[in-house]
Protein backbone atom coordinates (compact mmCIF):
# COMPACT_ATOMS: atom_id res chain seq x y z
CA UNK A 1 0.00 0.00 0.00
CA UNK A 2 0.96 3.69 -0.89
CA UNK A 3 0.37 6.66 1.46
CA UNK A 4 -2.08 9.13 -0.39
CA UNK A 5 -0.73 12.51 -0.72
CA UNK A 6 -3.58 14.29 0.95
CA UNK A 7 -2.21 12.53 4.12
CA UNK A 8 0.99 13.23 3.53
CA UNK A 9 0.61 16.78 2.95
CA UNK A 10 -2.37 16.96 5.06
CA UNK A 11 -0.23 15.72 8.04
CA UNK A 12 3.02 17.90 7.28
CA UNK A 13 0.53 21.20 7.92
CA UNK A 14 -1.32 19.97 11.27
CA UNK A 15 2.11 19.47 12.51
CA UNK A 16 3.96 22.72 10.97
CA UNK A 17 1.34 24.82 12.70
CA UNK A 18 1.43 22.40 16.39
CA UNK A 19 5.15 23.00 15.73
CA UNK A 20 4.41 26.73 15.47
CA UNK A 21 1.84 27.18 17.96
CA UNK A 22 4.09 25.78 20.74
CA UNK A 23 7.02 28.50 19.63
CA UNK A 24 4.40 31.11 20.05
CA UNK A 25 4.06 30.12 23.67
CA UNK A 26 7.20 30.11 24.15
CA UNK A 27 7.50 33.66 22.86
CA UNK A 28 4.57 35.00 24.48
CA UNK A 29 5.40 33.91 28.22
CA UNK A 30 9.09 32.31 28.54
CA UNK A 31 8.69 30.64 31.83
CA UNK A 32 10.35 27.65 34.26
CA UNK A 33 8.16 24.87 33.35
CA UNK A 34 6.69 22.97 36.21
CA UNK A 35 6.89 19.41 36.39
CA UNK A 36 3.11 18.84 36.11
CA UNK A 37 3.19 21.04 32.68
CA UNK A 38 6.03 19.17 31.57
CA UNK A 39 4.67 16.29 31.79
CA UNK A 40 1.39 16.92 30.35
CA UNK A 41 2.82 18.03 27.26
CA UNK A 42 5.61 15.00 26.88
CA UNK A 43 2.52 12.78 27.11
CA UNK A 44 0.68 14.68 24.97
CA UNK A 45 3.21 14.46 22.06
CA UNK A 46 3.54 10.98 22.97
CA UNK A 47 -0.29 10.18 22.50
CA UNK A 48 -0.03 12.54 19.60
CA UNK A 49 2.62 9.97 17.93
CA UNK A 50 0.51 6.77 18.77
CA UNK A 51 -2.50 8.29 16.75
CA UNK A 52 -0.39 9.31 14.04
CA UNK A 53 0.63 6.05 13.93
CA UNK A 54 -2.79 4.60 14.31
CA UNK A 55 -4.05 6.74 11.09
CA UNK A 56 -0.69 5.51 8.77
CA UNK A 57 -1.88 1.90 10.01
CA UNK A 58 -5.68 2.81 8.96
CA UNK A 59 -4.66 4.56 5.93
CA UNK A 60 -1.33 2.50 4.54
CA UNK A 61 -1.29 -0.83 6.54
CA UNK A 62 0.04 -2.03 9.91
CA UNK A 63 3.97 -2.44 8.37
CA UNK A 64 4.15 1.22 7.63
CA UNK A 65 2.43 1.80 11.25
CA UNK A 66 5.46 -0.69 12.67
CA UNK A 67 8.45 1.10 10.55
CA UNK A 68 7.22 4.70 12.08
CA UNK A 69 6.87 3.24 15.65
CA UNK A 70 10.52 1.62 15.28
CA UNK A 71 11.55 4.89 13.93
CA UNK A 72 9.92 6.97 16.27
CA UNK A 73 11.49 5.49 19.17
CA UNK A 74 15.13 5.08 17.67
CA UNK A 75 15.11 9.01 16.80
CA UNK A 76 13.78 9.52 20.43
CA UNK A 77 16.52 7.93 22.42
CA UNK A 78 18.89 9.37 20.10
CA UNK A 79 17.42 12.46 21.28
CA UNK A 80 17.41 11.65 24.74
CA UNK A 81 21.29 10.88 24.65
CA UNK A 82 21.07 14.67 22.85
CA UNK A 83 19.72 16.12 25.92
CA UNK A 84 22.77 15.54 28.10
CA UNK A 85 25.09 17.67 25.63
CA UNK A 86 22.31 20.30 26.08
CA UNK A 87 22.19 20.26 30.01
CA UNK A 88 26.00 20.66 29.46
CA UNK A 89 25.94 23.71 27.07
CA UNK A 90 23.43 25.51 29.37
CA UNK A 91 26.09 24.73 32.08
CA UNK A 92 28.71 26.04 30.22
CA UNK A 93 27.57 29.29 29.27
CA UNK A 94 25.29 30.17 32.54
CA UNK A 95 21.69 30.69 30.08
CA UNK A 96 19.37 31.47 33.07
CA UNK A 97 16.45 29.16 33.50
CA UNK A 98 13.92 31.09 32.12
CA UNK A 99 15.23 31.27 28.39
CA UNK A 100 16.23 27.90 28.28
CA UNK A 101 12.82 27.00 26.49
CA UNK A 102 13.86 29.62 23.65
CA UNK A 103 17.08 28.36 23.40
CA UNK A 104 15.64 24.15 23.23
CA UNK A 105 12.83 25.78 20.35
CA UNK A 106 15.51 27.21 18.27
CA UNK A 107 18.03 24.44 18.84
CA UNK A 108 15.02 21.88 17.76
CA UNK A 109 13.87 23.78 14.40
CA UNK A 110 17.68 23.86 13.50
CA UNK A 111 17.52 20.13 14.06
CA UNK A 112 14.65 19.77 11.65
CA UNK A 113 16.41 22.14 8.97
CA UNK A 114 19.36 19.75 9.38
CA UNK A 115 17.78 16.43 9.38
CA UNK A 116 15.31 17.88 6.53
CA UNK A 117 18.27 18.54 4.48
CA UNK A 118 20.13 14.90 5.81
CA UNK A 119 17.04 12.91 4.79
CA UNK A 120 15.99 14.16 1.21
CA UNK A 121 20.06 13.71 0.59
CA UNK A 122 19.53 10.20 2.06
CA UNK A 123 16.94 9.13 -0.16
CA UNK A 124 17.98 10.53 -3.27
CA UNK A 125 21.59 8.43 -2.64
CA UNK A 126 19.67 5.86 -1.81
CA UNK A 127 17.37 5.60 -4.86
CA UNK A 128 20.71 5.84 -7.00
CA UNK A 129 23.10 3.35 -5.48
CA UNK A 130 22.36 0.50 -3.93
CA UNK A 131 25.67 -0.17 -2.15
CA UNK A 132 25.38 2.61 0.18
CA UNK A 133 23.93 0.41 2.78
CA UNK A 134 27.09 -1.10 3.23
CA UNK A 135 28.68 2.41 4.08
CA UNK A 136 25.52 3.15 6.49
CA UNK A 137 25.97 -0.53 7.98
CA UNK A 138 29.41 0.60 8.66
CA UNK A 139 29.24 3.92 9.69
CA UNK A 140 26.50 2.73 12.19
CA UNK A 141 28.72 -0.32 13.97
CA UNK A 142 31.54 2.48 14.23
CA UNK A 143 28.70 4.39 15.84
CA UNK A 144 27.86 2.39 18.32
CA UNK A 145 31.27 1.53 19.40
CA UNK A 146 32.04 4.82 19.83
CA UNK A 147 28.45 5.28 22.24
CA UNK A 148 29.49 2.29 24.27
CA UNK A 149 33.67 3.01 24.63
CA UNK A 150 33.26 6.81 24.47
CA UNK A 151 36.61 7.21 26.12
CA UNK A 152 35.34 10.12 28.35
CA UNK A 153 32.55 11.31 29.39
CA UNK A 154 29.75 13.74 26.98
CA UNK A 155 32.06 16.90 28.12
CA UNK A 156 34.03 15.66 24.98
CA UNK A 157 31.06 16.78 22.99
CA UNK A 158 30.86 20.28 24.57
CA UNK A 159 34.71 20.99 24.41
CA UNK A 160 34.25 20.06 20.16
CA UNK A 161 32.32 23.65 20.35
CA UNK A 162 35.59 25.84 21.73
CA UNK A 163 36.68 26.36 18.31
CA UNK A 164 33.64 27.49 16.84
CA UNK A 165 33.35 29.97 20.21
CA UNK A 166 36.52 31.05 19.56
CA UNK A 167 35.84 31.66 15.97
CA UNK A 168 32.44 34.28 16.96
CA UNK A 169 34.69 35.62 19.85
CA UNK A 170 37.12 36.96 17.24
CA UNK A 171 34.77 37.89 14.54
CA UNK A 172 32.04 39.31 16.44
CA UNK A 173 31.59 42.01 19.33
CA UNK A 174 29.59 39.92 21.79
CA UNK A 175 28.64 41.22 25.45
CA UNK A 176 29.45 39.73 29.05
CA UNK A 177 25.66 39.56 29.78
CA UNK A 178 22.46 38.00 28.66
CA UNK A 179 19.63 40.45 27.18
CA UNK A 180 17.09 38.20 27.98
CA UNK A 181 16.54 36.11 25.74
CA UNK A 182 17.41 38.55 22.74
CA UNK A 183 20.43 37.85 20.28
CA UNK A 184 21.32 41.29 20.10
CA UNK A 185 21.76 43.97 22.49
CA UNK A 186 22.86 47.37 22.69
CA UNK A 187 26.08 48.08 25.36
CA UNK A 188 27.06 51.83 25.61
CA UNK A 189 25.27 53.18 22.10
CA UNK A 190 26.16 50.23 20.20
CA UNK A 191 24.44 47.53 18.83
CA UNK A 192 26.63 43.82 19.77
CA UNK A 193 25.38 40.35 19.82
CA UNK A 194 24.69 38.76 23.45
CA UNK A 195 26.22 35.79 24.62
CA UNK A 196 23.11 34.06 23.02
CA UNK A 197 24.42 33.93 19.76
CA UNK A 198 27.74 31.48 20.77
CA UNK A 199 24.93 29.20 22.94
CA UNK A 200 23.03 28.81 19.37
CA UNK A 201 26.07 28.04 17.85
CA UNK A 202 27.07 25.07 20.20
CA UNK A 203 23.18 24.07 19.88
CA UNK A 204 23.56 23.86 15.99
CA UNK A 205 26.42 22.06 16.16
CA UNK A 206 25.43 19.61 18.47
CA UNK A 207 22.46 19.15 16.52
CA UNK A 208 24.65 18.99 13.19
CA UNK A 209 26.95 15.68 14.96
CA UNK A 210 23.25 14.11 16.42
CA UNK A 211 21.92 14.40 12.80
CA UNK A 212 24.79 12.34 11.06
CA UNK A 213 24.54 10.14 13.65
CA UNK A 214 20.70 9.36 13.58
CA UNK A 215 19.75 9.86 10.28
CA UNK A 216 21.71 6.77 8.93
CA UNK A 217 19.90 4.70 11.84
CA UNK A 218 16.31 5.25 10.76
CA UNK A 219 17.15 4.74 7.06
CA UNK A 220 18.00 1.28 8.46
CA UNK A 221 14.41 0.81 9.67
CA UNK A 222 12.55 2.37 6.14
CA UNK A 223 13.72 3.97 3.34
CA UNK A 224 10.37 5.99 3.09
CA UNK A 225 11.07 9.50 3.27
CA UNK A 226 8.16 10.52 4.80
CA UNK A 227 7.92 8.49 8.04
CA UNK A 228 11.99 9.23 8.25
CA UNK A 229 10.85 12.98 8.44
CA UNK A 230 7.79 12.51 10.80
CA UNK A 231 9.88 10.45 13.19
CA UNK A 232 12.26 12.64 13.49
CA UNK A 233 9.81 15.57 13.62
CA UNK A 234 7.81 13.50 16.60
CA UNK A 235 11.15 12.74 18.26
CA UNK A 236 12.20 16.25 18.42
CA UNK A 237 8.49 17.86 19.10
CA UNK A 238 8.75 16.91 22.63
CA UNK A 239 12.37 17.42 23.25
CA UNK A 240 11.95 20.71 25.26
CA UNK A 241 9.54 19.57 27.64
CA UNK A 242 11.61 16.55 28.34
CA UNK A 243 14.43 18.59 29.20
CA UNK A 244 12.57 19.83 31.77
CA UNK A 245 10.65 16.73 33.21
CA UNK A 246 13.89 14.30 33.42
CA UNK A 247 15.63 16.98 35.26
CA UNK A 248 18.16 15.03 37.34
CA UNK A 249 16.74 12.15 36.09
CA UNK A 250 19.36 12.29 33.00
CA UNK A 251 22.35 11.67 35.75
CA UNK A 252 21.01 8.60 36.64
CA UNK A 253 20.83 6.90 33.57
CA UNK A 254 24.31 6.44 32.87
CA UNK A 255 23.78 2.97 31.19
CA UNK A 256 21.46 5.01 28.34
CA UNK A 257 24.72 5.23 26.14
CA UNK A 258 25.08 1.05 26.13
CA UNK A 259 21.52 0.87 25.35
CA UNK A 260 21.66 3.36 22.57
CA UNK A 261 25.25 1.79 21.19
CA UNK A 262 23.11 -2.26 21.06
CA UNK A 263 20.23 -0.51 19.06
CA UNK A 264 22.81 1.24 16.51
CA UNK A 265 25.23 -1.72 16.31
CA UNK A 266 21.87 -4.09 15.90
CA UNK A 267 20.29 -1.53 12.56
CA UNK A 268 23.98 -1.45 11.43
CA UNK A 269 23.83 -5.04 11.10
CA UNK A 270 20.14 -4.85 9.87
CA UNK A 271 21.20 -2.57 6.77
CA UNK A 272 24.63 -5.13 6.28
CA UNK A 273 21.48 -7.74 5.61
CA UNK A 274 19.40 -5.28 3.21
CA UNK A 275 22.87 -4.41 1.54
CA UNK A 276 23.39 -7.74 0.85
CA UNK A 277 19.66 -8.39 -0.35
CA UNK A 278 20.00 -5.61 -2.95
CA UNK A 279 23.64 -6.01 -3.48
CA UNK A 280 24.32 -5.04 -7.11
CA UNK A 281 28.58 -4.64 -6.65
CA UNK A 282 30.75 -6.63 -9.20
CA UNK A 283 33.05 -7.67 -6.83
CA UNK A 284 30.31 -9.06 -4.57
CA UNK A 285 29.03 -12.14 -5.02
CA UNK A 286 29.25 -11.44 -9.12
CA UNK A 287 26.90 -8.71 -8.46
CA UNK A 288 24.07 -10.72 -7.94
CA UNK A 289 21.76 -10.83 -4.74
CA UNK A 290 22.71 -12.81 -1.50
CA UNK A 291 19.41 -14.28 -1.21
CA UNK A 292 20.71 -16.27 2.21
CA UNK A 293 20.85 -13.25 4.18
CA UNK A 294 18.49 -13.28 6.71
CA UNK A 295 15.99 -10.26 6.42
CA UNK A 296 15.09 -8.38 10.01
CA UNK A 297 11.20 -7.67 10.34
CA UNK A 298 10.25 -4.16 11.37
CA UNK A 299 8.30 -5.36 13.73
CA UNK A 300 11.29 -7.48 15.35
CA UNK A 301 13.35 -4.58 15.38
CA UNK A 302 10.84 -2.55 16.95
CA UNK A 303 11.30 -5.44 19.77
CA UNK A 304 14.78 -5.01 20.13
CA UNK A 305 14.61 -1.16 20.43
CA UNK A 306 11.78 -1.39 23.13
CA UNK A 307 13.82 -4.09 25.00
CA UNK A 308 17.07 -2.14 24.42
CA UNK A 309 16.32 1.02 25.85
CA UNK A 310 14.10 -0.86 28.69
CA UNK A 311 17.04 -2.85 30.30
CA UNK A 312 19.45 0.42 29.56
CA UNK A 313 17.00 2.28 31.66
CA UNK A 314 15.89 -0.18 34.66
CA UNK A 315 19.87 -1.27 34.98
CA UNK A 316 20.56 2.61 35.01
CA UNK A 317 17.92 3.29 38.16
CA UNK A 318 18.36 0.33 40.20
CA UNK A 319 22.14 1.11 40.00
CA UNK A 320 21.62 4.83 40.94
CA UNK A 321 19.45 3.82 43.79
CA UNK A 322 22.15 1.36 44.93
CA UNK A 323 24.57 4.49 45.34
CA UNK A 324 22.29 6.54 46.52
CA UNK A 325 21.73 4.16 49.96
CA UNK A 326 25.36 3.29 49.94
CA UNK A 327 26.44 7.32 50.26
CA UNK A 328 26.64 9.41 53.31
CA UNK A 329 23.63 11.78 53.59
CA UNK A 330 24.98 15.13 51.66
CA UNK A 331 27.40 13.66 49.92
CA UNK A 332 25.25 12.86 46.30
CA UNK A 333 26.77 15.52 43.78
CA UNK A 334 24.59 18.01 42.46
CA UNK A 335 23.00 17.23 38.67
CA UNK A 336 24.34 19.11 35.51
CA UNK A 337 20.86 20.52 35.42
CA UNK A 338 20.68 21.63 39.04
CA UNK A 339 24.37 23.51 38.57
CA UNK A 340 23.08 25.17 35.47
CA UNK A 341 20.29 26.30 37.45
CA UNK A 342 22.23 27.58 40.40
CA UNK A 343 25.04 29.40 37.99
CA UNK A 344 22.31 31.04 36.22
CA UNK A 345 20.50 32.12 39.37
CA UNK A 346 23.65 33.87 40.32
CA UNK A 347 25.61 34.91 37.76
CA UNK A 348 24.31 36.30 34.55
CA UNK A 349 27.85 36.69 32.86
CA UNK A 350 28.26 32.95 31.04
CA UNK A 351 32.21 31.86 32.07
CA UNK A 352 34.73 31.95 29.27
CA UNK A 353 35.47 28.75 26.96
CA UNK A 354 39.32 28.43 28.91
CA UNK A 355 37.64 28.80 32.21
CA UNK A 356 35.58 25.45 31.66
Amino acid sequence: MELPVWFEVGSLIVLTLILVGDLLLILKRPHIPSTKESTLWVVFYVCLALIFAGLLGMFAGSEFAGQFIAGWLTEYSLSIDNLFVFVLIMNQFAVPRRYQQEVLMVGIIIALVLRGLFILAGAAIIEQFSWVFFIFGAFLIWTAFRQAFPGGDHDADVKQESFIVRMLRRTVDISDHYDGAKIRTVVNGKKIFTPMIIVFAAIGMTDLLFAIDSIPAIFGITQNAFIVFTANLFALMGLRQLYFLLGDLLDRLRYLHYGIAFILAFIGVKLFFHAMHVNELPFINGGEHIEWAPEISTWTSLGVIVASMAVATIASLIASARDRRAAPAGDAPSTPLEAAEAVADEKGTPPTVEGR
